[in-house]
């Protein structure tokens, strides 16, 4: 089974199911394969605690009642003998006891051993327990009581020296093989918690993985529809921050992409438009051309020119946005006289509209260098001017300034038109957006100009700009680092 083709529900299910297996097997370890040397471990250590305290409290007037506490809290059994192996103390909690029934020969053994070790010493003593009935010795029905196993005892011996100079030994004796009724209850106990475990674990598993997965899988359902083309989808996750953030996130691309849909709509029924109108033009002054070929003008022929210009300028500008918005454009940056370009075109332009009544202003105080592509950075120029031609109020008046700030120069064009909503000033610089939706056929120029602008702008590291308010005109403005001229 490849777990990568998996739904996540049952991913995450997986992976808790998985979880709680290793945490009832490490459970299983301890209680099972750790649990004789815990339970060991655990006892030598209140050995040794409890031999400790005897000795800080040899000499002690109450001793035998701390010895009997020991013995019964820690179930011990304690002798304390002389250097003369009289007996001090004792306290006998066991039955059996092996330090009881020790000879003298193996307590000296012991006490050279506890010599030897820096005054302790501990062995393991095997003690075999007494015989059971069996079951075939005439006894009927189920027995409450099995054979028991070979028990296991540490005995310990700890050196001390009373005030008054005599050599004690204290001798405890425990037994560390746990008791076969601890054991049993604890592996009952075990049963029933894995159980427990794993029927909760598989229902906990369930219910997370479900409320994990469940927003993630409305939110891929969503994603499939736009991804068909529903931009109006909307995305709503819950549960999670991060799934949250995520539907937060897809609604927003899922609103650029409906706005960029429409825009794209609208530039297209535009630039049919613009495309439809010069070529019925074009082709009805050439068929009058065709059938009276006598009576052609220089008005018909100059028409014919002028909107196929207008048809390569469109398809110009479409092939500049593209080049530049797939990394196509190539600059090649001279340095060159700004203000010179900027007032040659001026009067090109105004040259070409002159009929058409429109003014032009050129204010300057110097003449300033920049190190650009002359061809783009006239390019957006021009775009700028057209715009202003395009919208600029019945007086006609457009104004072009250079300012000098801060070793940039600032080439600002100003209309006298209606201006723009302060709405749709954040826009205006995008594809495809136009602020009056109601298309019109431009004096001249495409309607690209803006977002060549940008590009433009955006290739020299330059800044742009638009300052407008409803019918108070509009100031579009670029600017780029300057050298002066000596």
């Amino acid at each position: 089974m490849n777990i990568n083709k998996l739904h996540l529900k049952w991913k995450v299910f997986l992976f808790l199911s998985g979880f709680c297996v290793l945490l009832l097997t490490i459970l299983w370890m301890f209680q099972t394969v750790f649990l004789d040397s815990f339970y060991r471990n655990i006892k030598i250590m209140q050995i040794k605690s409890g031999a400790n305290s005897i000795v800080d409290n040899i000499d002690n007037k109450n001793l035998s009642e701390l010895i009997t506490g020991i013995s019964k809290d820690f179930n011990v059994n304690i002798e304390v003998i002389d250097e003369k192996g009289h007996i001090l103390y004792l306290s006998d909690v066991l039955n059996d006891s092996v330090i009881f029934k020790m000879s003298d020969l193996d307590r000296l053994a012991l006490i050279l051993g506890a010599q030897n070790q820096k005054g302790e010493f501990y062995e393991y003593v095997t003690v075999q327990p007494p015989r059971r009935p069996g079951r075939n010795e005439g006894f009927t029905g189920r027995l409450p009581f099995h054979e028991e196993r070979a028990m296991q005892s540490l005995i310990y011996v700890k050196l001390a020296v009373d005030s008054s100079g005599q050599n004690i030994a204290v001798f405890m004796e425990s037994v560390i093989t746990p008791l076969n009724a601890t054991v049993q209850t604890l592996r009952y106990q075990l049963y029933f918690i894995t159980v427990i475990m794993i029927i909760l674990a598989t229902i906990l598993a369930l219910i997370i993985a479900k409320q994990v997965s469940k927003p993630i899988e409305e939110i891929n359902k969503s994603a499939k529809e736009l991804a068909k083309g529903n931009y109006g989808i909307h995305f709503d996750g819950k549960g999670f921050l991060e799934v949250s953030e995520l539907s937060n996130t897809l609604n927003t691309a899922a609103h650029e992409l409906k706005k960029v849909e429409d825009l794209r709509q609208e530039l297209l029924a535009n630039i049919s438009h613009d495309l439809r109108t010069p070529l019925s033009l074009i082709y009805g002054y050439a068929e009058v051309m065709h059938d009276f070929p006598d009576e052609i003008t220089k008005e018909q022929t100059q028409i014919i020119m002028d909107e196929t210009q207008r048809l390569s300028s469109l398809v110009n500008d479409v092939l500049d946005i593209s080049k530049m918005e797939s990394g196509m454009q190539k600059i090649d940056k001279v340095p060159f006289n700004l203000t010179k370009r900027v007032k040659e075109t001026i009067e090109r332009i105004a040259e070409l509209t002159r009929k058409d009544g429109y003014q032009f202003n050129f204010k300057y105080e110097e003449e300033v260098m920049v190190f650009a592509d002359e061809i783009s950075i006239i390019q957006a120029f021009y775009n700028l001017l057209v715009n202003a031609i395009n919208y600029t109020g019945e007086d006609k008046v457009i104004e072009v300034d250079q300012v000098i700030s801060n070793e940039t120069v600032r080439i600002g064009v100003s209309d006298t038109g209606n201006g723009i909503a302060s709405e749709d000033l954040p826009y205006i610089w995008d594809r495809y957006y136009k602020v009056d939706k109601k298309h019109k056929r431009a004096v001249t120029g495409t309607g690209l100009g803006l977002s060549i602008v940008k590009k433009i702008m955006g290739l020299h590291d330059g800044s742009y700009g638009v300052e407008s308010q409803n019918g108070q005109g509009s100031t579009f403005w670029f600017s780029l680092k300057y050298e002066k001229i000596m």
